[in-house]
This record gives C-alpha cells, sequence and structure tokens, in this order.
C-alpha cells in the first residue's frame, strides 16, 4: 500500500496516476492544501492568488475534464507595477520606456554599462543581467519585500524559468511594439476559486481513502509505518510525502543541517467591499516600494466580472517571525486609501486572514545539494518526497501534477 502525506494537488495527483492501493492522510479538516477556497457572501476568496497557467494539453485536460466549461472563466493576464505616482506594465525591465524620460536615460545608461562577470547570488544575477537602475528601482526592492530576506541568500536561478528574464535587444524593442509575453499570459479560473481543481481530481478517487485531521507526526523509516496524530500506526509499502522537507527529514529521525532551509511567510488578507472600486482592469498589481506594507495585491472582482470589489493582499514576513494578523488590517486598508485603490465611500464588509508558513523557500545551493542527497537518502526506505515544499523548489500546480504523475509511472 502507498500511503500519501498530505490532501492538495500533489498528493491527489500521486494517488490518481499510482495504479496501486493507496491511502492518503491529511492534518486538515480539508482537502487541498493551499489551494482551499471560501465561499462567504458572494465573494470567493482562495489562499492566496492561484490561476493555473497551462503548458501541457494533458494535464489540462486531466484537470478540467471535472468543470463544466461554463464554470471556467479564461483570462488574458492585466498586471502592473506601482511605481512612484504611476503605474508601468509589468514585467518592468521590458516597459523602462513608460519611465520619466530621466530615469529612461538611467536605466539605459546602467543597461549598457553593466560590467560582464560571474555571479552567484540572486541579488548579484540581477545586477549583471540588467544593471543598477532597472535592479534598484523595482527588482530587487520588490523580490526583498516578496522573499523577506537579502537577496544575497538566495541562489541565481531561485526562482528558474519564472523568472521573466529579459535581454537588451527585447526591452528596446518593446519601446516600440511592446510584447510583455511571460510563462502566464493566460490563465484558466474556475468561477468557484481554486479549490475546484483539487474538486476536479479529487473526484476521481475512492473518498473512503483519503483520511482528514489525521497528521503524521513520526515516521520509522526502518518498519515503514508512520505514527499518527490521532494514535494510531499505519504500515506502508512506500511513503509519498508532499509536506515541507525539513519536516519530513524531522519527523523522520534524518540528519540533517537545519541552517540549509529558509522560507518566508505571507500573511493573506482577503477583503470585500460593498461596491466596486475603480480599478476595472487589472488582475493583480505588483507594489516595490517600502512605504506599502504589501508587496502585492490582487483583484478577484475583475477575473470574475463581479459589482463588488473584492481582493486579496499579500504581505511577506520572515519565517520566525510573529504574526499578529489583526494588528496589520489597519495598514493595509491605510495603504490602499494612499495608492487610490481603496476610496472613502467604499465600505470593508466581510475579511479574512490567513498565513502561509512556508510560503516561498529560499532556494540555495546548499539546499538543492541537500534535498537531491537526502531524497536519495530517503529511497532506500521506499520514502519519496515530491511537491512545491516536498521537492523545496519554486513551480507551478501544473509542475506538482507531472512530478507526482512522473513518480508514479516511474515506480
Amino acid at each position: 500500500m502507498d500511503l500519501v502525506i498530505g490532501a492538495g494537488v500533489t498528493g491527489l495527483s500521486y494517488a490518481l496516476f499510482c495504479n496501486r492501493d493507496y491511502l492518503i492522510l491529511e492534518g486538515d479538516e480539508k482537502i487541498g492544501g493551499y489551494c482551499k477556497t471560501t465561499k462567504r457572501n458572494g465573494f470567493v476568496w482562495d489562499y492566496s492568488g492561484h490561476f493555473f497557467h497551462f503548458r501541457n494539453k494533458e494535464i489540462e485536460h486531466l484537470v478540467m475534464d471535472g468543470i463544466p466549461e461554463n464554470e471556467l472563466v479564461r483570462i488574458i493576464k492585466e498586471t502592473c507595477i506601482k511605481y512612484k505616482d504611476i503605474l508601468v506594465d509589468y514585467p518592468f525591465q521590458k516597459n523602462i520606456h513608460q519611465l520619466s524620460k530621466e530615469e529612461l536615460i538611467e536605466c539605459l545608461y546602467d543597461l549598457f554599462s553593466i560590467e560582464k562577470k560571474s555571479y552567484e547570488t540572486f541579488k548579484e544575477m540581477l545586477y549583471v543581467k540588467f544593471g543598477r537602475g532597472i535592479a534598484e528601482k523595482f527588482l530587487i526592492p520588490y523580490n526583498t519585500k516578496l522573499y523577506a530576506c537579502d537577496l544575497d541568500t538566495l541562489d541565481k536561478d531561485a526562482m528558474g524559468r519564472f523568472f521573466p528574464y529579459a535581454e537588451k535587444e527585447d526591452i528596446i524593442k518593446n519601446f516600440k511594439s511592446e510584447n510583455n509575453n511571460s510563462y502566464n499570459n493566460s490563465f484558466v479560473y474556475p468561477k468557484g476559486g481554486a479549490i475546484e481543481y483539487i474538486n476536479a481530481i479529487a473526484g476521481k478517487l475512492d473518498q473512503s481513502k483519503i483520511r482528514k485531521n489525521i497528521s503524521v507526526i513520526k515516521i520509522d523509516k526502518e518498519a515503514k509505518q508512520v505514527y499518527c496524530s490521532n494514535g494510531k500506526i499505519i504500515k506502508y509499502d512506500r511513503l509519498i510525502s508532499t509536506m515541507p522537507f525539513p519536516k519530513l527529514l524531522q519527523i523522520s529521525n534524518t540528519n540533517y543541517d537545519k541552517n540549509i532551509y529558509n522560507w518566508n511567510q505571507v500573511l493573506v488578507f482577503n477583503l470585500g467591499f460593498d461596491i466596486k472600486g475603480k480599478d476595472k482592469k487589472n488582475h493583480w498589481i505588483y507594489f516595490p516600494e517600502s512605504e506599502y506594507c504589501f508587496y502585492r495585491i490582487g483583484f478577484y472582482d475583475n477575473i470574475l466580472s463581479q459589482d463588488r470589489m473584492s481582493m486579496y493582499i499579500e504581505l511577506g514576513f520572515g519565517k520566525d517571525d510573529k504574526i499578529q494578523a489583526e494588528e496589520w488590517l489597519p495598514k493595509v486598508l491605510q495603504d490602499l486609501k494612499i495608492t487610490g485603490f481603496l476610496s472613502e465611500n467604499q465600505k470593508l464588509i466581510d475579511y479574512e486572514s490567513l498565513v502561509m508558513n512556508p510560503a516561498y523557500v529560499h532556494i540555495n545551493q546548499h539546499s538543492v545539494k541537500d534535498v537531491l542527497d537526502k531524497k536519495q537518502f530517503l529511497k532506500q526506505y521506499e520514502i519519496y518526497s515530491i511537491g512545491r515544499y516536498g521537492s523545496w523548489t519554486y513551480c507551478s500546480i501544473e509542475d506538482n501534477i507531472i512530478e507526482a504523475k512522473t513518480l508514479a509511472e516511474k515506480l
């Protein structure tokens, strides 16, 4: 029997593809992991923004097969950056022509005066690839808010293919013929929220083999059994874990260096207002400047064509920070008014807050090597760790499904 820890998209996908007897244990009262959705008072809110960007047609069919077409919205992404008093199209580095003449010249001069040299960290990469102007106006301050850390502690490829690279030629060409395409230029979103992705996959599984409110607190590698929060002991043939990799190492009594693994938390506010706001176009907006507490805001109402403003707000914190959500709500509302995205005549009628911990993993050369080494070690005991947090990486929902399918077929 394959024992799967975690009923998020990765764990459910593995069970779907494994063609063996399985049992899924989920510590929460609901399945979905971070793809849960709150539906209340006419608002649809996710655990932060989760928008599916399909590249693989097989995966698209797998997920969307269970969702009626009239329950989906297909969106061409509209995003921008709040920079000083203007909105700059995303990505920043391809739209510096929208800045003032002085700042454009500064960015261009720095871009064409870059000293070619090697780089090892994420921050060094930003300077070498884009020059001081672009790096310090947006890329460094925004990602510092997102990751809540010194960017020199991150690997140069910390965001992989998700980082919007642009060559000098692309930047110049974009001055006249704008092309802001990226990996997520369009997306599909269910009217019922991200949980519908999960329900589409889970609906293909035997519901009796999904056990909720049961956490695994200890793994005996040699005996191939887990100790659960409800006092039960479950034996397995193979263990598939989607929990954060450092936690797997800890509860399986696997020696590791805790200092190698770092991450940040994200405080999310979902806000519902009585009337529509002034922004009727954008799906999400980035805020690099430190004077605003959030690094990104998003508009569900613009995605779902609703007549009341429905938002998600994201704030980054370090992994050891103590977060008091209620203390931050007044600051969030104040900053929304300062930026002009909330007016005095709009009334907050419903909201919720949640903390994603971990949120973004901090990838560095030591963590990459240690994950590979420890995965190879655990494989001896038929323990396999997959998913964004199980593989300790930066990836998409689609990537999670593909990784689960690949492992199932390999085993």
